[in-house]
C-alpha cells in the first residue's frame, strides 16, 4: 500500500468519527458552515408547477368533490411529460417521466376527457405513464391490501426510474385519512419513498363540507391537524360563486418561496375543453373574497333552523358532527342552540 492509499485510507476513517460524532440520537449535528457546505452540494430545486410546486417536495392539492383535482394534476403531470409550461405558471424542470397513479377514472372515463365523443384522441407523450389498480390481482396471503399496495407502487417507481409521482387520491392509500391518527403513518411511508428515491410528489386529497362563504385555509384539509405538519408545499381549488366554470387557486402552505397566490391574490381559471384535453385555462388573478358566497338574511334562518333539526331529532349528536354536516363551525352550532335554548 502507497503513501497514498494510507492518506486516502485516514481521511476516510477520520470523517468516519466525525460522522459518528455528529450523531445524537435522533439528531445529526454539525456547524452551521458544514450545514450549508453540504446543501451547496444539492441541486437547487427547480418548479414544477410554478410556485405552486417544487422538485424534491411533498405537496398536496385538496378541493372538495367535483372541483377539478383531477383534471388539474393530469395537466400538471402532461405539462412536465412533455417539458411544456401551463399559461401562467412556470416550469423550469426539464422534460421526464412522470407516474400518474389513477385510483379515481376507468380507463374508459379518461378516455372520453381526453378525446372528442371517443374519437380524435389527445396524444399523450410516453413519458405521462398512467397507472391503476388491477381488479383481477390476488393479494399475498402474508399481506395486507393497503401494505401490498405500497409495496407495489415501490415497484413502480424502481422498474420506470420516475421521479414525479402524481397520486390521485390520498382516500384510496388509506381509508379515512379524515383521521389523524391514520394520516401519520400514510405521510410517514409517502416521505420515506421520497427520501429514498429523490421523488417530487404530489398528493391530491378531498375536503370535508366546508362553509363556502369562508376563504379556504389549512384547517379545510381532510385529517390537516397531521397531513399539514407532513407536507411542505399545500394549495387547494375553490369554486367561484360569481360563475360555476370558474374555479381559484390558492397557496396554502410553502417553503421554497413566500405565498405568492394567497387570498388577495388567488390565480384564477376556468375549466375549458377547446378540443380533445380537458384543461384549466389561466384568466387572471383576483381577490379571493370576490369568489366567495355571500350570505343572505334566508340563508343565515335556515341555517339556524337545520342546527335545532338536527340536534331536535338526535339529542345525543356532537356539536362538531352537526358542525361538519351543515358545513358550519361549532361556535355557530353552539351559539344557535344557546340561544334557542333561552328562547
Amino acid at each position: 500500500m502507497g503513501i497514498d492509499d494510507l492518506l486516502t485510507e485516514v481521511e476516510t476513517l477520520e470523517n468516519g468519527f466525525l460522522n459518528s460524532d455528529e450523531s445524537k440520537g435522533l439528531f445529526t449535528v454539525k456547524p452551521a458552515n458544514k450545514w450549508i457546505e453540504l446543501a451547496k452540494t444539492r441541486p437547487i430545486p427547480k418548479m414544477l408547477f410554478g410556485e405552486l410546486w417544487f422538485e424534491n417536495e411533498l405537496c398536496i392539492l385538496f378541493a372538495d368533490t367535483n372541483l377539478g383535482k383531477s383534471i388539474l394534476a393530469v395537466q400538471i403531470g402532461n405539462s412536465i411529460s412533455k417539458g411544456e409550461f401551463i399559461n401562467g405558471f412556470t416550469l423550469e424542470a426539464i422534460k421526464q417521466p412522470i407516474l400518474y397513479f389513477d385510483f379515481e377514472l376507468s380507463d374508459k372515463q379518461f378516455e372520453n376527457r381526453y378525446s372528442i365523443n371517443f374519437d380524435q384522441h389527445y396524444n399523450f407523450d410516453d413519458n405521462f405513464i398512467r397507472v391503476e389498480i388491477n381488479p383481477d390481482a390476488d393479494i399475498p396471503a402474508n399481506e395486507t391490501f393497503e401494505s401490498y399496495l405500497n409495496n407495489s407502487l415501490e415497484r413502480s417507481i424502481i422498474d420506470t426510474d420516475a421521479k414525479i409521482l402524481i397520486i390521485d387520491n390520498l382516500t384510496y392509500l388509506k381509508n379515512e385519512t379524515e383521521k389523524s391518527k391514520d394520516a401519520l403513518p400514510l405521510m410517514k411511508h409517502l416521505k420515506a419513498l421520497k427520501s429514498k428515491y429523490g421523488l417530487s410528489i404530489l398528493a391530491l386529497a378531498h375536503t370535508p363540507k366546508r362553509d363556502l362563504t369562508k376563504p379556504i385555509t389549512r384547517n379545510d384539509l381532510a385529517g390537516s391537524k397531521m397531513l399539514i405538519n407532513f407536507v411542505v408545499i399545500c394549495f387547494s381549488i375553490g369554486e367561484s360563486n360569481t360563475d360555476k366554470q370558474l374555479r381559484y387557486i390558492k397557496q396554502i402552505k410553502a417553503r421554497n418561496t413566500e405565498i405568492i397566490y394567497d387570498t388577495e391574490n388567488v390565480a384564477v381559471c376556468q375549466i375549458d375543453k377547446p378540443h380533445n384535453f380537458l384543461e384549466f385555462e389561466f384568466v387572471d388573478y383576483g381577490n379571493e373574497n370576490e369568489h366567495l358566497r355571500q350570505v343572505s338574511k334566508e340563508d343565515k334562518e335556515m341555517l339556524e333552523s337545520n342546527i335545532i333539526e338536527l340536534k331536535s331529532s338526535n339529542p345525543n349528536i356532537s356539536f362538531g358532527d352537526i358542525a361538519k354536516q351543515l358545513g358550519t363551525n361549532k361556535m355557530k352550532v353552539k351559539r344557535t342552540l344557546d340561544k334557542y335554548s333561552k328562547s
